[in-house]
């Protein structure tokens, strides 16, 4: 196992430094999903939600929290990111599944960046349907695959 790299010599939290690593293309993708009455889901499919699209606020929530991950994760770097990108898909019953792309060409990674997007996408869903549904369930948010940099690609 690695040794973690987030302490100084005084085993004091630090930001890693990254000044001598190479810049290279990195990409990571996460998702997760949210449970919920098969109604809710009615209705987020006919536009009937009183807070409006749910999904494209969703989409724009997680856009915007992939671009703020360095002020909400205290260790993670600013990163410039290329690109951001959500799907949804869901199973016409109960689930929603978010599913995140975030891309940069950089010196570190964007694991966070997508799993950030992925989680604030799914919060915002709850929060524009918790007035109808609130035993809503987040669920499974997680790292599938992530590639660039020193430690190549990985896959959940």
């Amino acid at each position: 196992m690695d040794e973690l790299t987030h302490f100084n010599d005084q085993n004091r939290a630090k930001m890693v430094d990254v000044t001598d690593k190479k810049i290279t293309s990195r990409f990571a993708v996460a998702t997760g999903k949210i449970k919920m009455h098969p109604e809710t889901l009615n209705r987020i499919h006919e536009g009937k939600i009183k807070k409006g699209d749910v999904l494209a606020v969703a989409q724009i929530a997680g856009i915007m929290a992939a671009k703020q991950t360095s002020s909400l994760i205290p260790m993670c770097h600013l990163i410039p990111l290329t690109g951001v990108d959500i799907h949804f898909e869901d199973d016409n019953d109960t689930t929603i599944t978010v599913t995140t792309k975030v891309k940069t060409k950089h010196v570190t990674g964007v694991e966070i960046e997508a799993i950030l997007a992925a989680q604030t996408a799914l919060l915002t869903i709850y929060d524009m349907c918790k007035a109808i549904d609130r035993g809503m369930l987040i669920t499974d948010v997680h790292l599938v695959e992530k590639d660039g940099g020193k430690s190549g690609h990985f896959t959940y």
